[in-house]
């Protein structure tokens, strides 16, 4: 009875290691089975967030064509601001522009303009300093009571 109960004791055990080793091998089922799924959802997430990436570099590229568009349109505005800042304000004011930008081109011809001012302004002061005649003094003839006889004989040959 020892070997029957043995036995019998035995194959309980092994039933039951079956058992628990089914409960194990579908438990780890399930568990492959979420970390499936779970594989699956991130790879679906990749691939669309490597589409949103494609999609961020399109559009990157494009902005930069773009910016590079509008930088050339800038420079060349610039340009034309700045020939015609020249031809509006001839004379020095134009030798004195300077810049690239528009905003330069425009501090610059503020400031060409107030050096003209001031230069002005000094001229001006300086002038009205020295007093010069408006023209020559009229012409009268000349006074020949206080020559000599041989002056008066010498000034009208030399006048005659």
């Amino acid at each position: 009875m020892d070997e029957t109960k043995g036995k019998v004791e035995g194959e309980n055990n092994t039933d039951g290691e079956i058992d628990s080793l089914k409960l194990e091998n579908d438990t780890l089922r399930c568990e492959l089975k979420a970390a499936s799924d779970k594989i699956t959802g991130l790879e679906k997430s990749l691939v669309e967030k490597d589409v949103e990436i494609a999609s961020a570099r399109q559009s990157l590229e494009e902005s930069t064509a773009r910016l590079e568009e509008m930088k050339t349109s800038l420079d060349g505005a610039a340009v034309a601001y700045k020939e015609l800042a020249a031809q509006a304000n001839p004379g020095p004011v134009a030798g004195m522009i300077e810049g690239v930008t528009i905003e330069e081109i425009k501090e610059s011809v503020e400031n060409a303009r107030a050096l003209v001012e001031k230069v002005k302004q000094a001229i001006g002061v300086e002038n009205s300093l020295i007093r010069v005649p408006a023209g020559a003094p009229q012409r009268t003839a000349p006074d020949l009571s206080t020559l000599s006889p041989r002056e008066k004989i010498k000034y009208g040959m030399e006048s005659g």
